[in-house]
């Protein structure tokens, strides 16, 4: 899988996108991530992206034209299934999107910054928008990297336990259960005594019941199928 993160500040995506487990895919070829400088399609001399809006008001607006070369030139050498625009009004982001992303070949994820980018290139080449949260934040590079995380743990190879993520919590709309590990107690705190007992049905159905109860008490919304 290949995925190609158009930011104006790509520095900001380097550390996040070089650790851990998504460190650990790339290495092993199982995902290809290019932080691409949008900087270097400007045709100004300034290598500006970014204008006053028509009409008005405060802020600057991405321009249209480094953003459509950087994407035109990037389509004419493959073929992406997606062109994502991170913006705080687009659809929440969820694992079930993961879930659909991650089985995707080629995507592009284009941060947004300023004000937003000219309505044109959402209107013509965005084919999605994701939003992490309703709130904003300075710049589209994080959203960026948690939904690049997102996916890439999901790809086959990319966790040595490949069950595990299958396991996380919202895979099946339900939250994970509580985990525990050893000492079996601590300052007088029990694991609980079916997970030590070692009946492996006995223990799938104590987690279900578990999962089931924090879904009901802390995401109602799931269960009702409205997220």
């Amino acid at each position: 899988m290949r995925i190609d993160i158009i930011t104006v500040l790509p520095e900001l995506l380097r550390s996040p996108l070089d650790e851990s487990i998504i460190k650990r895919a790339r290495a092993k070829g199982v995902i290809e991530i290019n932080i691409i400088n949008l900087r270097d399609f400007s045709t100004d001399r300034h290598r500006s992206v970014d204008d006053y809006p028509f009409g008005g008001g405060a802020g600057m607006v991405m321009m249209i034209e480094p953003v459509y070369n950087c994407i035109t030139q990037l389509s004419a050498q493959r073929k992406y299934d997606e062109v994502i625009y991170t913006s705080p009004d687009g659809t929440p982001f969820s694992q079930r999107i993961a879930n659909e992303l991650s089985m995707k070949k080629n995507i592009i994820i284009l941060a947004g910054h300023y004000k937003g980018v000219d309505q044109r290139i959402r209107d013509h080449l965005v084919t999605m928008e994701i939003s992490i949260g309703d709130y904003v934040l300075s710049g589209g590079e994080l959203p960026a990297a948690v939904i690049t995380d997102a996916i890439v743990r999901l790809l086959p190879g990319a966790i040595s336990d490949s069950e595990s993520a299958l396991s996380d919590s919202f895979q099946d709309n339900l939250i994970a259960p509580p985990v525990y590990t050893r000492p079996a107690e601590f300052m007088g705190w029990k694991v609980p005594e079916i997970l030590i007992g070692g009946n492996t049905p006995e223990i799938e159905k104590w987690r279900f019941e578990q999962s089931l109860r924090s879904t009901e008490q802390k995401r109602p919304d799931l269960l009702k199928g409205e997220s």
